[in-house]
């Protein structure tokens, strides 16, 4: 074999090879297809010494080369595209992630509210006592204020001072004033009334100033608990009514968390989809190079194939995606 021959076979082979990756990247039969045509185009020439070798080099020349370089081409691009999908998917992850830590803080969040209840109507109930003058101790629960310290930065809703400062207002003829406590007398009535069962509502906070609400379990009643100061006030029920409270916050966060783990099972099927993408042009200028090639008389027209080489070099200089 002469030198000439032999360098020509072991270039197609070089070429086949690149066409054989991405044949199997993009799984597309008429890729494969022309792969294994160009394939027993090479071992036609590579068994057949009387055929002229040229016209093998000729034809990779002429389509095989560029449609390689058309094909990374579209592979990059495709490439590319799916890159700003997972870009897209992690951004998405990094969101819930977050918003389910915060999910499980609001869990802890939940049964440390109530435990708060217990310790201020454990609390009051003393206070009662004091008042009623059954007992002379400290009325108030250990660590009763841990609660606004650990959660109010997270879970209360802020308020402006001027909300506050009218809340905690009042007259002085409406509440009993000891030494442990400021209560508004109709307010320990209610809880008197109500057997000391109330819950936790909602935190307010205007500032470093912070505030507890609660709600009495059996009525549309409630309180406020201002640690500072230890001042216990009733509140206007319809205004607390209308505080975001944590709970709806947290639907909020549940329905975030499911649309944005939806779309990004979305991205990835997209992505997928996305990363052997072939332009639907070039599909079709595919068929028909693998039509003309399985002609079992192009070799005789080989040297004809300008015009779809043309074609094919257009192609390399659109933007196909």
């Amino acid at each position: 074999m002469d030198e000439r021959r032999k360098s020509v076979l072991s270039e197609s082979v070089r070429i086949l090879s690149k066409l054989q990756i991405l044949a199997a990247f993009f799984s597309d039969d008429v890729i494969y297809n022309i792969y294994l045509r160009s394939q027993v185009i090479h071992q036609l020439f590579e068994q057949n010494s009387e055929l002229d070798i040229n016209k093998l080099e000729l034809f990779h020349i002429q389509f095989t080369d560029t449609l390689i370089d058309l094909l990374k081409k579209i592979k990059t691009t495709n490439e590319k595209n799916v890159i700003l999908l997972f870009n897209e998917i992690d951004l998405n992850r990094d969101v819930i992630n977050r918003l389910e830590a915060d999910k499980l803080t609001k869990a802890d969040f939940d049964v440390q509210k109530q435990r708060q209840a217990l310790k201020v109507n454990t609390s009051l109930r003393r206070l009662y006592e004091v008042l009623s003058g059954y007992s002379n101790e400290y009325p108030y629960s250990k660590n009763i204020n841990a609660f606004s310290a650990r959660f109010s930065p997270s879970f209360y809703h802020a308020v402006t001072e001027d909300v506050l400062a009218r809340l905690t207002s009042y007259a002085p003829v409406e509440v009993y004033d000891t030494a442990h406590a400021v209560i508004q007398r109709k307010l320990m009535g209610q809880l008197c009334k109500y057997d000391f069962k109330t819950e936790f509502f909602c935190g307010l906070k205007a500032g470093s100033l912070i505030m507890e609400v609660f709600k009495f379990t059996e009525a549309s009643i409630y309180f406020l608990y201002y640690s500072s100061r230890n001042l216990f006030l009733l509140c206007d029920a319809a205004e607390m009514e209308m505080i975001n409270t944590a709970a709806s916050m947290q639907t909020h966060a549940n329905s975030l968390v499911y649309e944005l783990k939806n779309k990004n099972d979305q991205l990835q099927s997209r992505a997928t989809l996305v990363k052997t993408l072939i332009p639907p042009e070039v599909k079709q200028l595919l068929a028909e190079h693998y039509k003309k090639i399985s002609d079992i008389g192009f070799l005789q027209n080989i040297s004809n194939f300008d015009a779809q080489a043309n074609i094919l070099k257009t192609m390399l200089n659109t933007d196909l995606m």
